[in-house]
């Protein structure tokens, strides 16, 4: 960790990067910088932003509490192996993959059909309800997936990344234009006083949003494993792009985490590689370094090649080639070879080659973090190519 204009920063970023962080400390209490950070809109990936009474949903943005989730099945490693293609065929064919995707079993007995969340009087979150129950367990575009692993032990886990989908989307939407948001990357964020209505309501609406998103992943979790006819034996499931009231040092406030991770001492939690890479099982370490991320750490590898780098950019009109992407399907077909990881779906903006090493972006966290288990991939499911995602931040 060091310090760059006063803000505790891990890793190593660009210098877009560092300019974003610096604008959302000069207008918060207090911001630091995870290791995976990368440009967001108006407050980096990565950011941890806090206010004693100000909440931003700048800074919780559009896919409110995305977040990842991981389970340990009962199942046998060799029986997964034996039949990964089969399983993860079944994975792709039932789940739903894609932008504006209804869930397609019966949701009847989800808590969102009756619920009574006061987060559904607000205004932006009332006509929102149709659109929740249907999508509820649905998984999106972009980074957002349903992983199978092996860990140290041989032992099989499911991984999941997605989040509010378009009810958060809606409700972000909402409030950053009530808010007066500037729209664009390089903006300051806006803030609501938790005192005020719109502060309130936001707040209500956020945590509807959170419960919706763990409702969902936890949709997913079990749908897989019933696929599998396994049974959960253990499970660790974090938001991320959340705000949360808590104490630190002596204050109370509110903290946005942006693609960071919760990570209080003991407290478990599950971080994505890349398709063909490892993630892992960690939790948070009580040292004075943990303190200065307000017990934060990354949720992912963190890019370094925005998805048009990755792919190109075309015409709309004519479909010629503007300029020609940096990732070559050869490049991701190789990587996965190597790997031994059975794909469905996938684009080449979501290649390992788009992604920092998560290695290294934990190495940068030293002590603050303690590594509990190395899940390996056997299967990755994603939408597939050429889908933008409106719903992922």
């Amino acid at each position: 960790m060091r310090y760059i204009d006063n803000i505790p920063v891990w890793g190593e970023h660009e210098p877009n990067t560092l300019a974003q962080a610096a604008t959302c400390a000069r207008t918060a209490d207090y911001f630091a910088l995870m290791a995976d950070g990368h440009l967001g809109y108006g407050v980096p990936i990565g950011g941890v932003i806090a206010s004693e009474s100000r909440i931003s949903p700048t800074a919780v943005g559009f896919d409110i509490a995305c977040g990842n989730k991981a389970v340990r099945l009962d199942i046998p490693a060799a029986e997964v192996r034996q039949n990964i293609h089969k399983i993860m065929d079944d994975i792709w064919s039932t789940l739903s993959f894609g932008v504006g995707r209804r869930n397609t079993e019966n949701n009847s007995d989800s808590p969102f059909v009756t619920d009574a969340h006061e987060g559904w009087l607000t205004e932006a979150a009332k006509p929102l309800k149709h659109k929740a129950n249907a999508q509820l367990g649905t998984i999106g575009s972009g980074n957002h997936y349903v992983d199978l692993f092996a860990d140290e032990q041989d032992r099989i886990w499911i991984g999941v990344h997605f989040g509010s989908r378009g009810l958060g989307h809606g409700i972000a939407t909402w409030f950053l234009k009530a808010a007066g948001a500037q729209d664009g990357m390089m903006v300051d964020p806006v803030f609501f006083d938790v005192s005020s209505d719109l502060g309130a309501q936001y707040i209500a609406a956020m945590q509807l949003g959170g419960t919706y998103a763990y409702a969902g992943r936890d949709w997913v979790c079990a749908r897989v494993a019933r696929l599998l006819g396994a049974t959960i034996e253990e499970e660790i499931h974090n938001h991320h792009n959340f705000a949360w009231l808590e104490e630190h040092d002596g204050r109370t406030l509110w903290v946005c985490r942006k693609g960071a991770t919760p990570a209080f001492p003991g407290q478990r939690g599950f971080v994505g590689g890349t398709m063909g890479e490892i993630s892992i099982i960690l939790e948070g370490v009580d040292t004075e370094e943990s303190k200065l991320s307000l017990r934060s750490t990354v949720h992912g590898a963190g890019r370094v090649l925005g998805r048009k780098m990755a792919t190109g950019t075309f015409d709309r009109k004519t479909g010629a080639v503007k300029r020609e992407g940096l990732v070559k399907p050869e490049m991701m077909a190789a990587w996965l070879s190597r790997a031994n990881v059975v794909l469905r779906g996938g684009g080449l903006d979501e290649s390992p080659d788009c992604y920092k090493r998560l290695p290294e972006v934990l190495a940068a966290h030293g002590e603050t973090i303690r590594i509990l288990h190395t899940l390996t991939p056997l299967g990755v499911a994603m939408a597939g190519a050429n889908e933008f995602d409106p719903y992922k931040d």
